[in-house]
């Protein structure tokens, strides 16, 4: 685990305390001042998708492997990465073109801007010096809204 990992799941959970509470089987979420446990809400097995637009990424992370896609390479690229759970959601790093690479998740209604989906979570991807915002669900915590927008 890296401590870069650690600081900044604490910095993309911070923003979120004023507007979640409460929780759903004992999972650690934003607003939760009452346990230390590191959040719970997505498994360590469990498939996570996630989706940014301008510029358009996505990709997709189970356990150690992470793929990550562009337009301009819609099969992805698969680097290894380590998770880490902090209080507020969990974050995933590695490194992708010689670039770091983290990807920090957060409990909260996500919306992509292009779609009448709603998605269950929030993202930060730190891709080198840039950082992008974006949307991740998985089939155990899926996206409302149309399957094809």
């Amino acid at each position: 685990m890296t401590c870069r990992a650690c600081l900044l799941l604490l910095a993309a959970a911070l923003p979120l305390a004023a507007c979640q509470a409460g929780g759903e089987g004992g999972a650690n979420v934003p607003g939760d001042t009452s346990s230390t446990a590191p959040y719970s809400g997505i498994a360590a097995d469990e498939l996570l998708k996630f989706t940014g637009t301008e510029p358009f990424w996505g990709g997709q992370v189970q356990g150690t492997a992470l793929t990550y896609s562009t337009p301009e390479d819609v099969d992805g690229e698969t680097i290894t990465v380590e998770r880490f759970a902090g209080r507020g959601g969990i974050a995933f790093s590695g490194e992708l073109g010689g670039e770091t690479f983290d990807l920090v998740v957060s409990q909260g209604e996500c919306s992509d801007g292009m779609s009448d989906r709603t998605y269950p979570f929030t993202v930060t991807l730190h891709l080198g010096d840039e950082t992008r915002g974006g949307c991740a669900w998985s089939d155990e915590h899926p996206f409302s809204g149309p399957e094809h927008p």
